[in-house]
């Protein structure tokens, strides 16, 4: 079962077995160390997020915790790697003896009940989203974990280099960490399976470190982990699909993150590896050249320069013959359709363009290397790109290159191309969203005050659209005499936008105005019985206390009020004083004409009012716009006005646009926003998923490139 190649054959010694487990501690505690810097950037600025309904307490308490966190980085990596360690060596020691170790290590205070509750389900859930990603090298560890331990099998619950060890360990320093315990439990509703340890290299590192030390495990049948993408998913998203032919073999290592290979050895060695190891090296130095010197002048197409919008199309063309397979010809053709979308942008300055044009070669790099740019909205190169796109639309030129801004860019894309490793877009792109965030928290704080206007302004449109709604329902039925139904939608529709608006604090308001609504129209039906008018007498002292008590909330005091008040007691009289003594069938006739009645208003009614019109593309556009999204509005006798869109309403009734300097622009509604779209003084300069929006035009028939690429997805 257990073969130890530098060691004597069988299972390891109690001595040797407790030296590989210190080895395979200190590998996992060194590789997971390395990543906490990057880490604590990732969490403050994802702390400095607003996520849609939080309260302004719990929002400053984000707030203040992504402060304390960039000022104490050091002390939380430290905090971090100790605590990590001292849980790692508990699960390896607990294990060894047969006994099962808590994940906690005893010195975090447990949250409140209900919190523990849900930081449980919570970090189970992220874990096993992480262990479906890894479940190959999962089960080979476990197997080969099993051997080290002379055991038949091993299961990912009981390993003690599992994710949810990992996170457990992320949230117990977090505790450790923040002095104030109101914030504890902000780590375990932060994490998530991209804002984590990155679980790919350490379980390679420790699946490696065992078969150095001779411990190998029979060939195991690996399950498969669920699809990233669910079936029904990829389905109603022909991108997806699109991109799913294009790159098979891409999709199937995505679903198989590490072979078994037959002999054992990390995947580095395996024979597909190796098959492909020239053509890719002769890619690579091809590459290389180009991006020390440029293009050759000579060959046709060639082009000064390192960063024109050619340069991945004479790429393609002039690459060494065989060293292109047909998955990197769709890698180039989809990054020229990625890097149109920025070249054609005319709201970025060309030396933004410049820059960014720069990273052609070394994202074609990690892309050759890693399709999960195109699969991935959350993808380090991707982020990196769509960032400083939208970054360098804000981009003031007066500022020249030692505008803090432009400087952010060129540092990144310095670093970028200096390691052109993917760890360096992650680097990349954890100081570029530290940056943005620190943009977005100083837009916020300038533009709270308007928001706080929108808010009330939505809260009191959404108030009165369901005032209106409700009163359409009593008056459409044409039951209401005319004088009611006009009061109900000049004068009532105040109320009940009244009570909408104060339904969170008082709900009773709500149902009392209803009510009162109700109690008014049925008071001016007929009441063809003795029983009924009596309840109609005793009703109305209360009826009509109501409505006046909700008038007077409204300040509704002109002549109109004493002459529908009067309206209204003659409608009641005439229904008191109406003959009681009606033979069935002149009760029935009565109904009768009331009902024909009703049904003739109700038909009027219809005819009166305007169908509302469909929506069109327009109007769709505006209800898909992200935050982040640029448009560009022209108004007659002035410039045109690049604008950011920084904030939308709950309900997307209203929109905040934010100038390059973040200080609002101006707020419109959807309704208008539609009209300038539709009317050409508006559209986007840039959106929100730029890569995304790039792969839908290449897949639409938008882009040029677009016969190309799907020819090359059929081959």
């Amino acid at each position: 079962m257990v073969s130890l190649s530098p060691e004597p054959a069988g299972a390891p010694s109690a001595i040797q077995r407790a030296a590989i487990w210190q080895e395979l501690v200190d590998i996992a505690s060194s590789a997971a160390g390395k990543q906490l810097d990057s880490l604590a950037t990732r969490l403050a600025n994802a702390l400095l997020l607003r996520p849609e309904g939080i309260s302004a307490e719990e929002f400053q308490l984000r707030a203040d915790a992504a402060a304390l966190l960039k000022k104490n980085r050091y002390l939380f990596h430290y905090v971090a790697s100790e605590r990590l360690g001292a849980m790692l060596h508990n699960e390896v020691q607990a294990l060894d003896a047969g006994a099962a170790a808590p994940l906690e290590s005893g010195s975090a205070k447990p949250l409140a009940p209900d919190l523990e509750i849900d930081k449980k389900l919570t970090l189970v859930k992220i874990s096993r989203a992480i262990e479906n990603e890894h479940a190959n090298r999962l089960v080979v560890l476990n197997s080969r974990l099993a051997c080290l331990l002379d055991r038949d099998e091993l299961t990912t619950a009981q390993n003690p280099f599992r994710p949810q060890v990992f996170l457990s360990a992320l949230h117990d320093a977090w505790c450790d960490f923040h002095p104030d315990a109101k914030a504890h439990h902000l780590a375990f509703r932060t994490l998530s399976e991209d804002l984590g340890i990155d679980m790919g290299p350490i379980l390679h590192t420790l699946n490696a470190t065992l078969v150095r030390r001779g411990i190998t495990a029979a060939p195991t049948e690996v399950p498969r982990p669920a699809p990233l993408v669910m079936p029904d998913e990829a389905a109603a998203n022909p991108v997806m699909q699109q991109l799913q032919r294009m790159f098979p073999a891409a999709q199937s290592r995505r679903h198989n993150v590490e072979r078994v290979p037959d002999d054992d050895l990390p995947s580095l060695f395996g024979a597909e590896t190796l098959h492909d190891a020239g053509a890719r090296h002769e890619l690579l130095a091809y590459l290389a050249e180009i991006q020390k010197n440029g293009p050759d002048p000579h060959q046709a197409g060639g082009m000064p320069g390192a960063q024109g919008a050619a340069l991945l199309a004479h790429i393609q063309r002039w690459a060494p013959q065989g060293s292109l397979s047909v998955e990197d010809a769709n890698t180039i053709m989809l990054l020229s359709t990625v890097f149109e979308a920025i070249f054609v942008a005319r709201n970025i300055a060309a030396e933004i363009k410049t820059l960014i044009g720069s990273l052609q070669i070394p994202l074609l790099k990690a892309t050759l290397h890693d399709k999960d740019f195109f699969f991935k909205p959350n993808h380090p190169a991707r982020r990196v790109i769509e960032l400083m796109a939208h970054l360098g639309i804000s981009w003031d030129r007066t500022g020249g290159p030692r505008d803090r801004l432009y400087q952010t860019i060129l540092r990144n894309v310095k670093r970028i191309q200096s390691d052109q490793r993917l760890p360096s877009f992650a680097e990349a792109l954890a100081e570029l969203e530290s940056f943005a965030a620190e943009l977005d928290a100083s837009a916020a704080e300038t533009l709270s005050s308007s928001i706080t206007q929108a808010l009330e302004q939505e809260k009191r449109l959404q108030a009165a659209q369901a005032a209106r709604n409700e009163i359409a329902l009593r008056v459409g039925t044409g039951e209401v005499v005319a004088f009611v139904e006009t009061f109900l939608e000049d004068k009532w529709v105040s109320v009940l936008t009244l009570a909408y608006t104060v339904k969170d604090d008082k709900p009773q308001a709500l149902d009392s105005a209803l009510r009162t609504m109700d109690d008014l129209c049925w008071s001016v039906k007929p009441k063809i019985t003795m029983e009924e008018r009596k309840n109609l007498l005793a009703k109305l002292p209360n009826i009509i206390a109501m409505l006046n008590k909700w008038l007077d909330l409204i300040k509704w005091n002109d002549a109109a009020r004493i002459k529908f008040f009067d309206d209204l007691a003659k409608c009641h009289a005439s229904i008191v004083r109406a003959p009681l003594e009606l033979s069935p069938e002149r009760q029935m006739m009565i109904a009768v004409a009331v009902a024909k009645k009703a049904a003739e208003r109700r038909l009027q009614r219809q005819a009166r009012q305007q169908p509302e019109p469909a929506p069109d593309a327009f109007d769709l556009q505006v209800q898909k716009l992200a935050r982040g999204t640029w448009v560009e509005f022209t108004r007659e006798g002035t410039p045109p006005m690049t604008v950011k869109l920084a904030w939308i309403s709950p309900m997307r009734s209203l929109f905040i646009f934010s100038t390059s300097t973040r200080q609002e622009a101006l707020s419109v509604t959807d309704e208008e926003l539609a009209r300038a779209l539709r009317e050409g003084s508006a559209h986007i300069a840039l959106e929100a998923g730029l890569v995304a929006r790039a792969l839908e035009q290449a897949f639409s028939g938008d882009s040029a490139n677009n016969g190309a690429v799907t020819g090359l997805a059929a081959a």
